[in-house]
């Protein structure tokens, strides 16, 4: 089971699912840091291991919260076609 957690100023992704759903949402979770990294100047720290990933920031500028919602746009998807593997809290 994959585990979304968000907390102010924090999203943690915990677990392991079936290597597709577990694919998706560690590819989700990779844009969305990548794409704050490159194309914001916004500071967070991150780091990226098999069964956990995580993601402290504070203040994010509108596109890094618009980078942010992309990506609990695609996890919702992936949870809502995989219940039995992701959920969100």
């Amino acid at each position: 089971m994959i585990e979304v957690s968000v907390r102010k100023g924090e999203i943690a992704v915990t677990g392991h699912a079936k290597s597709t759903v577990c694919g998706a949402v560690s590819c989700l979770f990779q844009a969305m840091v990548a794409s704050i990294e490159a194309l914001t100047e916004d500071k967070m720290e991150y780091d990226i291991k098999p069964g956990y990933s995580r993601m402290i920031y504070e203040d994010l500028s509108e596109e890094g919260k618009t980078l942010v919602d992309s990506f609990f746009i695609g996890v919702c998807g992936v949870a809502e076609a995989y219940p039995e593997n992701v959920t969100i809290n």
